[in-house]
């Protein structure tokens, strides 16, 4: 299978998140994945270490000469990390590939804790790039700060996923990993239907870069023309039997074994 991904986020040197497990999980879904990286960061299982950003005309010239030359059956993006980059990116899809789906994964908050976006950059993702999105996918601490409330059961997640549509957004994969319990419950709100998924959770430390590697995998399942729900389903599977199977490498938050063959349920 095809299907051009263009993703706009930053570099994880420990290769467990961000741009590495982009492109990772678009290759494993049997697309192709090309990159305007946001930043660099100096990363492990135990945390992120350092950032250094892109200066925003080079995020911009990135896309430009990407969706040009190679063009994208889809978007995603991950860590953007300033206003100024929201905006940056938010000019350069519109003019570049204004049809093309955009899955955007609203990344705030590291695994290990360290914040990821600038407090005025929130609002910028929620006026500017959230509008565009064929598909946001929060996870519970990202929809509350969006939405504006708390959010920890399966009533709330439906209550912030329709906050998120009124703002724009197309589709919401409100993603429940946060939730107490040993069920993990992520709800997919869409053309007025609600997709419920539940499996049992499962207990691993490696667990670095889910959120990156689910919205990868599903924006290659949109550029491959797959349905919405469909897409979701495959990347739910494809993240699950990631983590099933990780090399269980580091001291921290591992990461997923990217290379895994998804297979049926």
């Amino acid at each position: 299978m095809k299907g051009r991904v263009l993703i706009v986020a930053g570099s994880d040197s420990g290769g467990g998140a961000g741009i590495q497990a982009d492109i990772k999980a678009v290759t494993a879904m049997g697309g192709f994945a090309a990159t305007a990286i946001t930043a660099l960061t100096a990363q492990n299982t135990m945390g992120v270490h350092g950032v250094v950003p892109v200066d925003p005309a080079f995020i911009a010239q990135q896309i430009e000469v990407v969706l040009t030359d190679i063009g994208a059956d889809a978007l995603k993006t991950g860590m953007l990390h300033s206003a100024e980059v929201i905006d940056t990116v938010v000019a350069a899809v519109k003019k570049h590939a204004p049809a093309a789906p955009l899955v955007v994964d609203p990344v705030m908050v590291a695994k290990g804790g360290h914040r990821l976006l600038l407090g005025e950059a929130e609002a910028a993702l929620r006026e500017k790039l959230l509008p565009m999105a064929a598909l946001l996918t929060p996870n519970l601490p990202e929809a509350e700060v969006l939405a504006g409330f708390p959010v920890n059961d399966e009533a709330s997640m439906r209550r912030a996923a329709d906050k998120l549509l009124s703002l724009g957004a197309k589709a919401v994969l409100m993603k429940g990993g946060h939730l107490a319990g040993d069920r993990v419950v992520d709800l997919l709100v869409h053309d007025g239907q609600v997709e419920r998924f539940e499996g049992a959770r499962i207990p691993s430390r490696s667990t670095h870069g889910t959120g990156c590697t689910l919205a990868s995998a599903t924006a290659a399942g949109l550029a491959q023309k797959m349905r919405l729900v469909d897409a979701v389903t495959r990347a739910r599977r494809y993240v699950r039997q990631a983590i099933e199977t990780a090399p269980g490498y580091g001291q921290g938050h591992g990461p997923l074994n990217h290379a895994v063959t998804v297979r049926g349920d």
